[in-house]
């Protein structure tokens, strides 16, 4: 397997024939029935009760996933407010995908600057040093906040260097109301999230973040729902991979997604999580499968991959 994270993503892509990753961003209250009622999961007010659930949903859909799609996201954030319970279940997922030989990316949008980031980058992308956790893992990548520009990003790339890690650096978010703050521009014309974007093109060009493939291990994430004129982003940054969220139920089709790939069909990694992990609420596939909520993600997620595929074609 290679060792930098560029390369090792365009092999999982190939490997997969697809460019559609699934996120993790489980709420308790939707989770399944089946798990809700479990006599030992069904109290939403009872850490252990929450986080097993938490557990056994996640872990059954990342085997669900893993013959499908290259890469899954896990959002810390749905672990977070479980506390210290709730962090050792995401670090359990983590071992989890990695075992499913899944490609893994922590979103975690941390970022500041100093000794800060540095703690930050040793926190989540560091393989720990500490006596009996040498077998705990990390994501292979993590998702960063670039507000403070490279100083901020830097230590995050050059942790990622030395570990064989990626990180993509929040650049345009597929929020509605991100444009108010993102597409302001100064003076010449230049949007603030073009000025981000040049900041990591910067830093993700340099010869020893690219890797044999010509990609880099430093990308950027562009949501889906963004406005048409992200796409200049695509040729500015040819090297970066783009992380793409808003696929499925944020609205953004398979074209407005595809844009972010080159000419290879490479360089782009498109998130789809409610639309995939919630299947089961949808009627198309209720009606189809009953009470069976793996079979609903299950061709959900064949069904988006297809979606694309088409698309691309």
């Amino acid at each position: 397997m290679a060792n930098h994270f560029g390369d090792r993503l365009c092999e999982a892509v190939r490997k997969k024939s697809t460019p559609m990753i699934v996120g993790l961003d489980p709420v308790y209250g939707r989770l399944p029935e089946a798990i809700r009622t479990h006599k030992e999961m069904n109290d939403a007010y009872d850490l252990g009760a929450s986080v097993d659930a938490l557990f056994d949903f996640c872990s059954r859909v990342l085997k669900i996933v893993a013959p499908i799609v290259p890469a899954v996201k896990i959002n810390i954030a749905y672990f977070e407010k479980y506390l210290w319970e709730g962090i050792e279940t995401y670090y359990s997922l983590l071992s989890e995908a990695e075992a499913l030989d899944l490609e893994v990316i922590g979103d975690l949008k941390r970022g500041d600057i100093g000794h800060t980031a540095q703690c930050y980058a040793d926190a989540h992308l560091k393989n720990p040093e500490f006596v009996g956790m040498e077998d705990l893992i990390v994501p292979d990548a993590i998702t960063v906040n670039g507000f403070a520009g490279a100083d901020g990003i830097l230590p995050f790339a050059d942790l990622a260097d030395e570990q064989g890690k990626g990180v993509f650096v929040w650049v345009r978010a597929s929020n509605p109301t991100a444009g108010a703050v993102q597409d302001f521009a100064d003076a010449s014309g230049v949007k603030m999230y073009e000025k981000l974007a040049e900041v990591v093109g910067e830093i993700a060009n340099q010869n020893k973040r690219i890797g044999v493939s010509g990609y880099s291990n430093v990308g950027m994430v562009v949501g889906g729902t963004s406005p048409d004129q992200t796409s200049i982003l695509r040729q500015r940054y040819p090297r970066c991979w783009f992380l793409v969220p808003g696929y499925g139920s944020q609205g953004a089709g398979p074209a407005e997604c595809l844009r972010f790939c080159n000419k290879d069909r490479m360089g782009a990694l498109i998130n789809a999580s409610r639309s995939i992990i919630y299947a089961y609420e949808n009627p198309k596939y209720a009606e189809q499968f009953g009470g069976n909520w793996e079979k609903c993600i299950e061709q959900a997620a064949l069904d988006a991959k297809m979606e694309l595929a088409k698309a691309a074609s």
